[in-house]
């Protein structure tokens, strides 16, 4: 796991790549490095976190043996080990790294080499004879790639947006993107940032560049790897396909030469991985699971995680998030997002990341997108009757936004979510729009800066490609059963679980963000809301009704927060 960084075209600036990669530094504390193309026509950066093969023989950008390809790669090949086996009649390795085996891939494979990993990924690949930029990103966008055209002609890339800014990307809103957020509460659903210039690499593309000829492609399609129609077989053939794609998701993600953890909550996924992986007997004797804490039994699920891990030989790790943290937390966090983020859950996540790294247990797993691929929330049980631009607030009654307290001009260029139909199914479709443009983006970019924060890398063995297209295949009736989702899942883990556990409904997971708003922390949420009125965001609000609502929420409340939280975000963006 490390951070990527490059410039391409001409007069490339050494200074600004080494700023470049300097930013990111929290994403690969263990080694940074730079390469410049001879003849000034491409620059690119890494700065490393040792996952695997921790000796200096894994140092990047990495150069081929001819001195033609130079690669600078973000993520983890799980699958790195039998690629290299395929690889080592052809090549000569001179790492045990997964990096090196991705740069044989290509060389051997080109843009083929895709379709072979079982991973997390993004990269670029230099050659340096025909000046050509490949780059790529993986199947569901759990790497970040981000990349835009400054002013002085040059293409600039990168892990994080803040690189590009670094590098003389102009930073400047992107106004149709923050009026969608603010008006529909969409985002993370297309390849445009919060920032004009930058755009995001779609997950599932490649893109070349040759001078100034930028292509993408595609070469990753859900709905065709899943085809038309469902898959009918015997259920126990099909559970006994899935349970054992579940071990070998997990065996593969724990591959690792430093220590593996595991987050857990108290709901089904996080407790299904902890399970599978004492089963298993991955992680030796004893790993550590850590869990985040509020404080308030009304949120935290404290009891459930307890039910999980007794009996075991595994620590549990409480981490606490107070009202008092959030101030300065929600400001560092914010510098590293670099775009709004999902609110006190992300901080709480992010206690629990600089816990772990604090005990020196650099990866950790978490149980993220099983409900998507096995209907798990509660509105896929009724997914012909739900709006296809369903708000981001679960579970409550109340608006998502407040639209009515933004400028008319500025809500008039609000676009809505559009979501198409791939396929022939309301529930698939459902799915669908939560993998690629709802649910699992919004997680993963989160989750991604949240670790990286703290140099720690985090892995979603539910998140497997071959689990989701298995997952998206199954009718229906082996999904949902009583109205509640998971129910292969549920059904292959019966006597694994316990039932208070393996029964439960789905909950999300919640913090006190509402009640802290309306009472400890209302005056810094004011604050904070009075910074996005001074800066830029000002020019986009009634500022009496914003007022107001403010007034009304800390004053009589509401059943959800995330209209304030959307002010707060920007307020904490422009104080940067």
């Amino acid at each position: 796991m490390c951070g990527i960084a490059g410039i391409f075209g001409p007069n490339i600036s050494e200074e600004r790549l080494r700023s470049m990669v300097e930013v990111q530094v929290h994403r690969g504390p263990d080694g940074q490095g730079i390469y410049l193309d001879p003849k000034g026509r491409a620059g690119l950066g890494h700065c490393r976190l040792r996952i695997i093969d921790l000796s200096d023989a894994g140092h990047q950008p990495m150069v081929d043996p001819s001195g033609r390809y130079v690669m600078a790669f973000n993520g983890e090949i799980y699958n790195y080990i039998e690629l290299r086996r395929e690889l080592e009649s052809s090549w000569q390795f001179r790492t045990k790294t997964d990096s090196e085996v991705l740069l044989a891939a290509y060389l051997k494979w080109g843009e083929g080499c895709l379709d072979r990993l079982m991973g997390m990924f993004s990269f670029f690949i230099w050659d340096s004879e025909r000046a050509t930029l490949f780059a790529a990103r993986d199947r569901f966008g759990v790497k970040p790639f981000y990349y835009g055209k400054g002013s002085d002609g040059c293409w600039y890339a990168a892990s994080e947006i803040k690189a590009l800014h670094r590098g003389g990307v102009p930073k400047e809103p992107d106004e149709l993107t923050w009026a969608s957020y603010l008006t529909y509460g969409v985002y993370d659903h297309d390849d445009k940032s919060f920032w004009r210039h930058i755009s995001k690499l779609p997950p599932g593309h490649f893109l070349t560049l040759c001078g100034d000829d930028l292509r993408l492609k595609q070469w990753y399609n859900l709905p065709e790897r899943v085809g038309a129609g469902f898959d009918e077989r015997p259920i126990a053939v099909i559970k006994e396909e899935y349970f054992e794609l579940l071990k070998q998701s997990i065996r593969l993600r724990f591959r690792s030469d430093v220590e593996v953890g595991i987050n857990l909550s108290g709901g089904l996924d996080s407790s299904a991985l902890f399970t599978l992986v004492k089963e298993m007997g991955e992680g030796k004797v004893g790993v550590n699971a850590f869990t985040f804490i509020t404080g308030d039994e009304r949120y935290d699920e404290l009891p459930w995680v307890r039910q999980i891990v007794e009996g075991s030989d595994c620590p549990l790790i409480t981490c606490l998030l107070r009202p008092e943290d959030v101030p300065g937390l929600a400001s560092e966090v914010s510098r590293n997002q670099d775009e709004p983020f999902g609110g006190f859950p992300t901080l709480a996540y992010a206690r629990l990341f600089q816990t772990a790294r604090e005990m020196n247990v650099i990866v950790l797993l978490d149980g993220q997108g099983m409900d998507e691929q096995l209907a798990g929330y509660d509105y896929y049980s009724r997914a012909s009757a739900v709006a296809m631009n369903m708000g981001p607030v679960q579970g409550s009654k109340s608006s998502a936004t407040l639209a009515e307290c933004l400028q008319p001009d500025f809500r008039g260029g609000a676009r809505p979510l559009e979501v198409k139909g791939f396929f022939n199914n309301p529930l698939q479709n459902l799915q669908y729009r939560d993998i690629h443009q709802t649910k699992i983006p919004r997680a993963l970019r989160f989750n991604d800066r949240v670790s990286m924060m703290y140099s720690c890398e985090l892995r979603e063995p539910f998140l497997d490609h071959r689990m989701v297209e298995l997952g998206f295949r199954l009718p229906e009736r082996l999904k949902i059963k009583d109205g509640k989702g998971k129910w292969l899942l549920r059904d292959i883990l019966t006597d694994l679980l316990p039932a208070a556990v393996g029964e439960a409904p789905k909950r999300p997971v919640q913090t006190p963000q509402r009640e802290w708003l309306q009472s400890e922390l209302a005056s810094w949420g004011g604050e904070c809301i009075d910074q996005a009125l001074s800066g830029w965001g000002g020019l986009w609000f009634d500022r009496d009704k914003v007022h107001d609502a403010w007034r009304d929420f800390t004053t009589n409340g509401r059943d959800n927060s995330f209209p304030f939280w959307q002010w707060i975000s920007l307020g904490l963006l422009q104080d940067k």
